[in-house]
């Protein structure tokens, strides 16, 4: 069984704070002031210690009981080897199932990313992530507790297929290490790399509230499913990116950024007219609404299209 002190992201966590150091020195030194304020860093530091803790207490060993759990109910061993429940031997640890196993990973990192911002339960959760409107890497550590909860639940089925946890959990661990290094606004374009990964000009986008950009650009580390999914992006040097979310929030309220979304959608669930009415709050995209006071991305992004064309 994994312990706290085997998560990837602990063992490598001291130089993610380098890497802000110097990044923040960059900036400063080349007077970018739109990429670090010190309230906005300050909010963002207060993130990363729950989330640190939370990511060696909770996230990791409640992913590692989980992945275990599943992984020896569908497989069994007999003479040392591992079978799963379907009869064909569980995977070992060739190197090419390790790619397949986090091509696996990416799949579900991607489902889970997209739903949380098409699902608004889910999008109150997330959004925590998108309240700041500055892009930089301490904007990485700005997470959602309560993400960390429900996530692993959808890497279940890699273990259930007989995928060890262990290489689960490092899969899993990768993505968090990876995601990191994309919140930067100081990487060129990568072209031929961005053909298979993601990086942080691509982030840029996800993380842009200009309407062409919304919901764009899920993927951890492969923009594959990106591209199958009808969900890619490319970045544009013409347009002038703004960060942030479009529903304003107190960004000097810790509170405040966590459960502004979770009021917002009880006060939508108390006030709505039938039951319907209130799971589709709940279940459908942020925006909903059954008389179009307000709109999805999806509604925003055909408006937008319309107006090209007019």
């Amino acid at each position: 069984m994994a312990s706290p002190t085997d998560n990837p992201v602990l063992l490598v966590s001291p130089i993610f704070f380098v890497c802000i150091f110097l990044e923040y020195a960059y900036s400063k030194v080349n007077k970018h002031k739109h990429v670090y304020s010190i309230k906005d860093s300050l909010m963002n530091g207060f993130f990363t210690a729950g989330i640190m803790f939370i990511e060696v207490t909770l996230s990791f060993m409640s992913a590692a009981a989980i992945f275990y759990f599943v992984y020896f109910t569908f497989n069994t061993v007999d003479d040392g080897l591992h079978y799963n429940i379907l009869g064909y031997s569980s995977f070992g640890y060739q190197w090419y199932i390790w790619i397949i196993c986090l091509i696996l990973c990416e799949f579900s990192q991607y489902w889970v990313h997209r739903l949380n911002h098409t699902v608004r339960f889910l999008w109150a959760a997330h959004v925590v992530h998108h309240t700041s409107e500055h892009f930089n890497l301490s904007t990485s550590f700005r997470l959602s507790w309560l993400s960390k909860i429900y996530k692993p639940f959808f890497y279940m089925w890699i273990p259930v297929l007989g995928f060890h946890p262990e290489m689960i959990l490092f899969c899993f661990a990768l993505q968090i290490i990876w995601q990191f290094f994309l919140h930067t606004p100081y990487c060129p374009k990568l072209k031929w790399a961005s053909f298979l990964f993601v990086t942080p000009k691509h982030h840029q986008v996800h993380h842009a509230s200009n309407t062409p950009y919304l919901d764009k650009n899920h993927g951890a580390i492969l923009s594959i499913f990106d591209r199958l999914f009808g969900s890619y992006k490319e970045y544009d040097t013409d347009v002038t990116i703004k960060y942030g979310t479009l529903m304003p929030t107190n960004l000097s309220n810790p509170a405040d950024i966590i459960l502004h979304e979770y009021r917002y959608l009880w006060k939508d669930v108390i006030n709505s007219k039938s039951v319907f009415e209130a799971l589709s709050y709940i279940f459908r995209p942020p925006g909903w609404n059954p008389n179009g006071l307000t709109k999805t991305t999806k509604q925003l992004q055909q408006e937008y299209n319309l107006s090209l064309k007019n």
